[in-house]
């Protein structure tokens, strides 16, 4: 494990001197184009393990992506060789279908101390729910990205992500009432606390993820990636190309249906995946949103 072969994964060749915001910025922008948000593993028989030298194998030597656990436990390894102040922090994701957050801390996060203020450094949500920069952790205000406006709220403790977005306009009408579309101008993501946790704590959690009927990623193969002025994404055999604000304060969302011959080539096209097994794409309808 080295942190050359990980910025020649994700085509960052800026500076690493100083452990300041701007260079948190662009080693994570590297990071969530590079890198994609996916659970392809859990459909085509491979296991997911939480091991780092397991993930690092995976996303930086395989050039795969990987869930939370993978993509936030590898920028935060990456993060604290550079000398940044780092810790995980663990989440509970909203069910928009449900309206309620999760009974279960399925999320990992990064928080980064520079000069005194915290920020949170998530690189493993994906599709239009991932932040594009590190996200300081004040209060009540708004922080304007390329998605939409992120906002933290904390009650009692508790500190809540929201994220307000912008109209869509879908070209294929035949996907305008689709269950991938977000319904609501203002969603919310996950909540937190602040209590430091550890890749112990997700132990269970990343089996009951990929072995559950309940879970998400059970129902979906999911694969998502960010852009330079948009995502991706590749939902079972739906593929999504979203571009923020391509006119004022409206994003250009584009669906197409894919046969299976053409799922693997679009990986590879689209996403720079080659899976080493046979995947069996799954999209159980009314569990996800983009």
């Amino acid at each position: 494990m080295n942190l050359e072969d990980y910025f020649a994964r994700t085509g960052y060749k800026g500076s690493l001197e100083n452990q300041d915001l701007e260079t948190l910025t662009d080693i994570f922008q590297h990071h969530i184009r590079a890198v994609p948000f996916e659970n392809l593993s859990i459909h085509c028989g491979e296991k997911i393990t939480l091991e780092l030298e397991h993930v690092y194998n995976k996303i930086v030597r395989r050039k795969r992506g990987g869930w939370c656990m993978e993509n936030n436990q590898l920028l935060g390894w990456v993060l604290k060789h550079l000398g940044y102040d780092t810790s995980f922090l663990g989440a509970y994701v909203f069910n928009p279908h449900e309206n309620a957050y999760a009974t279960i801390m399925t999320h990992l996060v990064v928080k980064v101390v520079i000069d005194g203020k915290a920020y949170i450094v998530d690189g493993g949500f994906g599709v239009s729910y991932q932040m594009w920069q590190p996200m300081e952790l004040v209060s009540g205000k708004d922080q304007p990205q390329g998605p939409g406006v992120f906002r933290f709220t904390e009650k009692n403790a508790i500190w809540y992500l929201e994220k307000m977005r912008r109209k869509q306009y879908i070209p294929n009408q035949n996907f305008s009432t689709s269950d991938l579309l977000e319904k609501k101008d203002c969603r919310k993501v996950y909540m937190f606390s602040l209590e430091p946790r550890t890749v112990e704590d997700f132990r269970f959690q990343c089996t009951y993820l990929q072995t559950s009927p309940d879970s998400l990623f059970t129902k979906k193969s999911i694969c998502t990636l960010q852009t330079t002025d948009g995502f991706r994404a590749l939902i079972g055999w739906t593929l999504t190309e979203t571009k923020y604000n391509y006119k004022e304060n409206m994003d250009l969302v584009e669906f197409i249906t894919l046969e299976d011959e053409e799922v693997e080539k679009t990986l590879k096209d689209k996403f720079n995946i080659t899976l080493e097994r046979k995947l069996v794409p799954i999209n159980v309808k009314g569990f996800y949103t983009i």
